[in-house]
């Protein structure tokens, strides 16, 4: 009841600053940071302030469904729905543990799942994506949600990325990839390979390379493709130019194999959406067409858009087409597309670690085991074991880190927590000697508020490490020495929390850390610092627990009261 009355208590106070409430799967309506439907009838861009990568969507029958990259984080593919194109919930992910197993047991940043294809066929939804190091995935699901299938490899080798296929009227199966220099030696061309119409295997070894971007003036890093066929062309949809600053072009033939004909069909132009990238056509429910893309703003990750796409001379031209050359910029607000009214809807943040399962929008810096966490062991928290770290380890190499997307410009985040477990040699309660846990900020570099026991000492720190390596010598600063004693409270509670952590994100991801021991008065911990990317992905939220590795103890934990996002 009391976490009822603090939620209602958020979403009354946020009210004065945010346009709407919204609906999330973990509850009731309450104030979030950022929601793309105005209530007006008009939506606005981003449609997904999240890093919700290279996204891909289809529609089947009046919903429309989409997954994403995941990189190296766990569980991977995230799953979302929607019933009008604007408003998305995250229903779960498709990849519980990424292969191989041993490999992603510890983190592996900038690899794992790059762009996937989302496909529904044969009465079954299909996911193909890609391993850089590894080769093509495919999955398949009788229902979106789930259970998916175990990833089965159907094309190995190293390089092979941004799989898309297609199911031809003719019964033949074909599949569509990109490369990645990094791992080939080559990029900027796009490969067709015949597929089993099964899905289980690909028909030729070498396929044939159908678009090469070197032999078109001004092309570079042509990647992503999306096969499709309609009018009586074959299209491929493939972005060019690279994430930051690149185009979308459209490439057109009468035969599979080509020869194709390009046009670019979406740039920035005048706009202020640098990059639009990679994604996918929809048709809607009244036969309109719709284009999701990305962009990538830095540190908040690649954001979800949505543009109004229509037809001229058999090419599309998306977004807004100003001068009329068919090449269209994005739109920033835009009259919501036709479907059944969903209210607004986000994907979750907050969790009040109240529930049976953690809530979906965590994943896990790596591959992860059950006894990493547990709601059950204390009732309405979650309690996280701390893993061992070695000295000096940075803490991007540390599994068990648990994470979040950043989901607007500007956010709070407001938790609670109390270090536990057994200190072994001396008995000392509430913590091992070493422990520390807390709130943190995760990409190439990191910054955490928290605690961290020393001896007999709990002591409130604030620490940042600077530098993007597997080590790291966090510079830290003390902020408070816990009370042995308290009215009300055994010394062993007093000294060990609990703590008040605060963060506020705002505009160029700037962020603040503060911390309160009564949960009145906030003090600014350390200085205000940038957040950064991490490797292909945006900056992360997350919550750790971590003793080192020569710990006389390593029977320890965090509990966390709440995980609160507010406006």
């Amino acid at each position: 009841m009391i976490k009822q009355l603090c939620m209602l208590v958020l979403a009354g106070a946020a009210g004065a600053v945010s346009a709407s409430a919204v609906s999330t799967a973990a509850g009731p309506a309450v104030a979030q940071p950022w929601a793309a439907d105005l209530g007006n009838g008009q939506y606005r861009n981003p449609i997904l302030h999240a890093d919700y990568s290279d996204p891909d969507v289809i529609r089947v029958g009046a919903m429309f469904y989409m997954t994403s990259s995941s990189f190296s984080n766990a569980p991977g593919l995230p799953l979302l729905q929607s019933t009008d194109m604007v408003n998305w919930e995250l229903v779960g992910h498709a990849l519980a543990q990424l292969p191989p197993a041993e490999i992603f047991a510890v983190p592996q940043p900038g690899k794992g799942v790059w762009a996937p294809a989302l496909r529904h066929h044969d009465g079954k939804f299909w996911i193909f994506y890609p391993d850089p190091d590894a080769g093509i995935y495919v999955m398949t699901a009788e229902k979106f949600a789930g259970p998916w299938s175990a990833p089965r490899l159907i094309l190995a080798g190293k390089g092979i990325i941004d799989p898309a296929p297609l199911w031809d009227d003719d019964g033949k199966a074909w599949l569509v990839h990109g490369w990645a220099k990094s791992r080939s030696g080559i990029n900027n061309i796009l490969t067709l390979r015949s597929m089993a119409p099964d899905g289980s295997k690909l028909l030729d070894e070498k396929g044939r390379d159908i678009i090469n971007g070197d032999k078109l003036p001004g092309y570079f890093t042509i990647e992503g493709p999306k096969l499709h066929k309609a009018h009586g062309y074959y299209y491929v949809f493939a972005p060019a130019g690279g994430v930051e600053n690149g185009w979308q072009s459209v490439f057109r033939s009468r035969s599979i194999e080509g020869p194709y004909e390009d046009r670019i069909v979406m740039a920035q132009g005048m706009s202020a959406v640098n990059g639009p990238h990679q994604g996918a056509w929809v048709d809607g429910v009244d036969g309109r067409d719709w284009f999701y893309h990305f962009q990538d703003k830095g540190a908040y990750g690649r954001v979800v858009h949505l543009q109004p796409m229509r037809w001229k001379d058999g090419w599309p031209v998306i977004g807004e087409d100003k001068d009329g050359d068919g090449v269209g910029e994005p739109v920033m607000r835009h009259a919501k597309p036709a479907g059944q009214d969903s209210g607004v809807l986000v994907p979750a943040t907050t969790d009040e670690f109240s529930a049976k399962a953690l809530g979906l929008q965590w994943q896990w810096n790596a591959n992860y085991l059950p006894s990493w966490a547990t709601l059950t062991a204390r009732p309405g928290y979650l309690r996280l074991a701390a893993l061992p770290a070695a000295d000096g380890a940075s803490l991007r190499g540390l599994p068990s880190v648990l994470t979040q997307k950043f989901p607007a410009p500007a956010f709070g985040v407001d938790a609670s927590i109390v270090l536990g477990g057994s200190g072994g040699a001396g008995g000392k309660a509430g913590g091992a000697d070493g422990q520390r846990a807390g709130l943190m900020v995760l990409g190439i570099r990191y910054a955490w508020v928290g605690l961290r026991r020393q001896g007999n000492v709990t002591q409130l720190v604030h620490s940042i490490c600077e530098v993007p390596a597997d080590t790291c010598q966090e510079r830290s600063e003390v902020l408070a020495s816990l009370p042995a004693g308290a009215a009300g409270a055994s010394a062993a509670a007093a000294a060990t929390g609990p703590v008040y952590l605060r963060l506020r994100v705002d505009a160029g991801a700037m962020a603040q850390f503060s911390y309160s021991l009564d949960n009145k008065t906030f003090t600014p911990a350390g200085r205000p610092f940038k957040a950064s990317v991490g490797r292909w992905v945006g900056a992360q939220l997350g919550l750790f627990s971590t003793v080192p590795a020569t710990a006389a103890s390593k029977s320890a934990w965090v509990d966390v009261d709440y995980f609160r996002v507010t406006p």
